[in-house]
């Protein structure tokens, strides 16, 4: 939280790491605390992912859910819970994709951030497939709910970084959604930081992070 009565905006922090075990909320704390230095309220979202966590769908989805809903039971006079935006790294990308493109969520999100993100799941292979219990064939529905490819319109402004030297999830396919998010009509931007590997997004004090913190903090 930053410091003030409020009320905050707040922005949903999703980590990345492939939707698995060993990464978490950690990877996002220092960019949390910077936007709460820039005096929005961060909620460092931690969910259920594949392993030992018993992730997968649709587990790790209603945690994303759930943990943004909350913010609506919470009854704290200093989150603003009309001007919520999601930011996301990598697989948390997706899930920030997929959280804007909830319907009748009980708290909305405005707009959206992602970061060095797996926009499109059938192109992930293996990890997607681990995550949704099997590849685009198999179970067809669970691609049509979560593939960020899929869910264009999104209809909410989206800001796509991507690394020009990211070489875990390639850039290309962030050129990709943004080009279908804009024939279909969304404020889609796409901006490509170099140097940018695909981790240089949460570090707060990278060019890739003020481009993030400087978009999500400017008035809707």
């Amino acid at each position: 939280m930053p410091d003030g009565p409020g009320p905050h905006p707040v922005v949903v922090m999703l980590h990345g790491g492939y939707w698995r075990s060993r990464y978490g909320k950690s990877l996002m704390r220092g960019v949390s605390a910077d936007l709460a230095r820039r005096g929005f309220a961060a909620w460092n979202v931690e969910y259920r992912r594949v392993g030992r966590h018993g992730g997968g769908w649709p587990a790790t989805f209603d945690d994303v859910a759930a943990a943004i809903d909350l913010l609506a039971e919470l009854g704290d006079e200093r989150l603003d819970l009309d001007d919520v935006a999601a930011v996301g790294h990598s697989a948390g990308g997706q899930l920030a994709i997929w959280a804007a493109a909830r319907a009748d969520p009980r708290v909305p999100i405005r707009r959206v951030v992602a970061q060095s993100a797996v926009l499109d799941l059938v192109a992930a292979g293996e990890p997607a497939a681990t995550l949704l219990g099997g590849g685009p064939d198999d179970v067809p529905e669970r691609y049509a709910a979560a593939n960020p490819m899929q869910l264009i319109p999104l209809g909410k402004p989206t800001l796509v970084v991507h690394g020009a030297d990211d070489e875990t999830v390639p850039l290309e396919r962030s050129r990709l959604y943004v080009e279908a998010a804009r024939a279909a009509g969304d404020p889609a931007e796409l901006v490509e930081p170099s140097p940018g590997h695909h981790r240089i997004h949460i570090d707060p004090r990278s060019d890739a992070w003020q481009i993030v913190a400087e978009w999500v903090t400017r008035p809707v």
